[in-house]
């Protein structure tokens, strides 16, 4: 764990969160601590608030009242979008945003150029340190040997391996990911998770997902919401004998 994260209590501090839409209370009092270096599971059935509070993080929603605080002393509600990405909060949406005409190598480059102009990143030649940083993350998500294929041949769990690798090359400090196991084969699953527990040895990952076997395969601490509250909290198995999580989640 490098110096910079050892000296920080949490990564991720939710307290007292609520969010209201039109009189439903999606978010309810939430309170979540994430701590540096962590990966943590979050599940539970639709409607729980788990969207709505991946909004809340990245500052796309803005809670009614509570504290969302980043690395112990940042209050990202004070913080837009575009800030709270540059802060070090990197989130995976669902359905994979990689640019399907370059190929793996080109979209790696193109996430590394950051915030340079399509024209300016024509021109943007990678220096060797990056190149190696490239070369470092196509290892990392499984992909060298695809390195030159157009990113629209891939598989779909490839497609998805290839964006968590655009925002791992952005260095976050956390890293928010939805429902990754979805439209995924067996293998691709399993493959995710090993990645995603890979990442978590230099990243705190949040994972939002259905996927029990997942989940499982993931052996982390898991946090389940039901009407925007936390549930339960606590390793897979100890959860899911929790007979109220039975009753309102897995036993559905």
């Amino acid at each position: 764990m490098t110096q910079a994260h050892s000296a920080v209590k949490s990564i991720l501090y939710l307290n007292g969160v609520t969010k209201t839409f039109d009189g439903f209370k999606a978010i309810n009092n939430l309170c979540l601590d994430i701590r540096p270096g962590e990966l943590r599971a979050i599940i539970g059935p639709n409607g729980a608030g788990k969207t709505t509070m991946m909004d809340i993080i990245t500052g796309k929603t803005k809670p009614d009242v509570g504290e969302v605080v980043f690395r112990d002393s940042i209050d990202l509600t004070q913080h837009d979008e575009a800030d709270i990405a540059n802060l070090g909060i990197g989130r995976k949406f669902q359905k994979p945003t990689v640019i399907e005409s370059l190929s793996v190598w080109e979209n790696l480059e193109l996430a590394l150029a950051g915030k340079r102009n399509v024209f300016q990143t024509l021109f943007f030649r990678l220096t060797q340190a990056q190149a190696h940083r490239v070369d470092e993350i196509l290892a990392l998500i499984g992909l060298p040997a695809r390195r030159d294929d157009l990113a629209r041949n891939l598989s779909h769990g490839q497609k998805q391996w290839l964006e968590i690798g655009m925002l791992i090359i952005q260095a976050p400090q956390l890293l928010l990911v939805d429902e990754p196991a979805a439209g995924m084969t067996d293998y691709e699953t399993m493959e995710t998770a090993k990645l995603l527990k890979n990442i978590s040895k230099d990243h705190s990952v949040v994972v939002v997902e259905h996927d029990m076997e997942f989940i499982r395969a993931l052996d982390s601490r898991v946090t389940v919401l039901h009407e925007g509250s936390v549930l339960a909290e606590g390793r897979l198995d100890v959860v899911q004998k929790d007979q109220r999580v039975i009753d309102v989640y897995l036993g559905r």
